[in-house]
């Protein structure tokens, strides 16, 4: 899905729209599968300053210290200061419990039923907490919610463009854990370099520039992948394949129709997804510092509209997401200037396809129009920016960079460009939307359509969960010893000393940036 597809300009590094990183601190599923893999691995860093919530009327900043929060809403609503004390309470009692289970990052698909068994128990001590809460969604659903608490409409609005009363809360909650990371020095692209580094060390191919034509079959069995690359068609046989693709582009284009049940395919049609996204990178002859920025990413909020109207890809009405990764990060950016990623919720029908025609493949032909949408779109956004920040921020712009839903389409092939897959919530659950095991023999899934929700967590739970079950196939005692670590059963000195894994010499050495090779040039 692109996660993690960063990108240079000239001496600059760009990750893609990071807001920022979670599950990568001690004891996080990120963690803990990285550092089965080597010691070498990148580390994140603690993010301080989270969320900055810039509107008309409000200007509060979530911190690591989510009490600071709490005591401001008290100080600006002191009327309010008992349902405020009472929403903190909620969202610490939902950190404790999300502490305590963060460990396990197994999926029942590779359990026994006694494993199944006690992985619902463990389940229901998680969800218990929740459970008052997870049916306030939608416009009414999440003003009821906040009812629970408070009911002073000025204050709702701190949430204004949040679809359910989980999203009001989680935040806090993990501020209350700690479960906020910064992307490793070098950015978040620097985990494929070491995932990289990693896969060629154990002699394992990575072919890049390569398109999947069909899944190989024999006797409606997976058996392989037929691919393309540079005009070449190539044939791969395998005992399993991991697909960590598009869902529906994987059942309705890779492989023959009848293979898949169609209520499976319908439910995927009408699965709830996350929306696409238009991303600006902009280079600036600055440092972000100067322009009056912290290390927070500030959210821009449209007053006195819907809630479904923030991510309705209106560029006027969009939510707006602003991030300063060189900031954050010095070895983004050359010396004295300065970088900042702009993200808002779009869509891929928007301005008929952003002016693209379509082929007879039902690929989208970007077009002289295309790129006039693209530019009208990311303008309109700066000119939001500048009037609520109150800063010149154009002047400052060296160069632009602006990746709409048909780009995100381009590169990931997710369905309308969707940056993060299907969403989680009941209406995917009753649907069974997430699934690792498909109807075909031999053939996973992976990656953010294997489960609900998306991001680099994701990610990586499903990679876990992909690998365990073809090491229950294929090596069954290494099978039983990572599913003790999955389980949070046994540590990763444990799992490693049961010789069932083969060595890693942790030897990546993690190379330098555009900006620091400049600055060397420069000696």
């Amino acid at each position: 899905g692109g996660y993690l597809a960063g990108f240079r300009r000239k001496d600059f590094r760009f990750d893609s729209a990071i807001h920022w990183l979670n599950q990568c601190g001690e004891k996080g599923i990120v963690t803990r599968v990285f550092q089965f893999i080597g010691e070498d691995r990148p580390m994140p860093q603690p993010l301080d300053r989270i969320y900055r919530n810039k509107a008309e009327k409000l200007d509060y900043v979530l911190t690591s210290n989510p009490e600071e929060l709490k005591a401001q809403f008290i100080r600006d609503f002191p009327h309010e200061k008992a349902g405020i004390e009472k929403f903190f309470v909620a969202a610490k009692k939902i950190s404790k419990t999300w502490d305590l289970h963060v460990e396990n990052f197994r999926t029942t698909d590779t359990m026994s039923i006694l494993d199944k068994m006690s992985n619902a128990m463990r389940k229901m001590s998680f969800i218990r907490p929740l459970i008052r809460y997870i049916w306030y969604n939608g416009e009414e659903g999440v003003t009821k919610g906040l009812n629970l608490f408070f009911k002073d409409p000025e204050l709702h609005r701190y949430w204004a463009s949040e679809h359910d009363l989980l999203s009001c809360l989680f935040p806090i909650a993990w501020a209350y854990i700690g479960d906020y990371q910064l992307p490793p020095k070098g950015g978040s692209q620097v985990f494929i370099e070491w995932l990289e580094h990693v896969t060629k060390h154990y002699q394992n191919d990575i072919v890049y520039g390569a398109a999947v034509q069909e899944i190989l079959l024999e006797n409606k069995e997976c058996r392989g992948v037929i691919f393309e690359r540079k005009g070449k068609t190539y044939t791969v046989k395998s005992k399993q394949v991991i697909a960590a693709c598009d869902v529906e582009m994987l059942y309705e284009r890779l492989l023959p129709k009848d293979l898949i049940p169609q209520k499976l395919k319908d439910n995927l049609k009408s699965a709830e997804l996350y929306s696409s996204a238009v991303a600006i990178s902009l280079a600036l002859d600055c440092p972000t510092e100067d322009l009056g920025f912290s290390e927070e990413l500030i959210m821009i909020q449209a007053e006195g509209i819907s809630r479904a109207a923030h991510d309705s890809g209106d560029p006027h009405k969009t939510a707006i997401s602003i991030i300063p990764p060189s900031l954050r990060d010095k070895t983004l950016a050359p010396d004295g200037k300065g970088t900042l990623t702009v993200y808002s919720s779009a869509y891929i029908d928007y301005k008929e396809h952003w002016g693209c025609d379509i082929d007879e493949l039902g690929n989208y032909v970007r077009t002289d129009a295309y790129y006039k949408i693209k530019e009208e779109f990311a303008n309109i956004i700066l000119d939001r920016i500048e009037e609520r920040l109150g800063i010149d921020l154009r002047s400052h712009i060296l160069f632009m960079d602006i990746a709409s839903p048909i780009t995100h389409w381009r590169y990931s092939y997710n369905r309308g460009g969707s940056i993060m897959g299907a969403r989680p919530g009941r209406t995917n659950m009753e649907a069974k939307i997430a699934h690792y095991q498909t109807p075909v023999k031999n053939l996973i899934l992976g990656g953010h359509w294997a489960d609900l929700g998306g991001g680099v967590p994701i990610a990586v739970k499903s990679a876990g969960n992909a690998a365990l079950i073809v090491l229950k196939q294929q090596k069954p005692e290494a099978f039983k010893v990572f599913a003790k670590y999955a389980d949070g059963k046994i540590d990763c000195k444990t799992a490693l000393e049961s010789g069932l894994f083969e060595g890693y010499d942790n030897s990546w050495v993690q190379e330098k940036t555009p900006s620091e090779q400049q600055k060397e040039r420069k000696k």
